[in-house]
């Protein structure tokens, strides 16, 4: 099984630049081992199962909520049964039509 979960989470009550808080984030889910894309309105990642990447969002609301009192996030998931490696896949099925993309 093949689990995308794209998500953005920041605190809201840290300023106008919260890359200090993000960093953290996305530092947890590199030591974490997942495939992951950082984009610049959020993060994708994508798991074997629904509760692991479900846990990873709550470890991301764990680091931030050390010292946040606000924290906004968004999410989508895609699951899709006996697949994998769909964070690659499916970029390279668009490639494979029409070129190289910009990651």
């Amino acid at each position: 099984m093949s689990v995308l979960l794209e998500f953005a989470i920041f605190p809201t009550d840290k300023g106008d630049s919260v890359s200090k808080q993000v960093s953290k984030v996305i530092d947890l889910i590199r030591e974490s081992g997942v495939n992951y894309q950082l984009t610049a309105m959020g993060t994708l990642i994508e798991t074997d199962t629904l509760p692991e990447a479900l846990a990873i969002v709550n470890r991301s609301y764990d680091v931030l909520a050390e010292d946040s009192e606000r924290i906004y996030t968004t999410m989508n998931i895609d699951i899709q049964k006996g697949k994998n490696n769909r964070l690659k896949s499916k970029v390279e099925a668009i490639e494979n039509k029409i070129g190289q993309v910009n990651k």
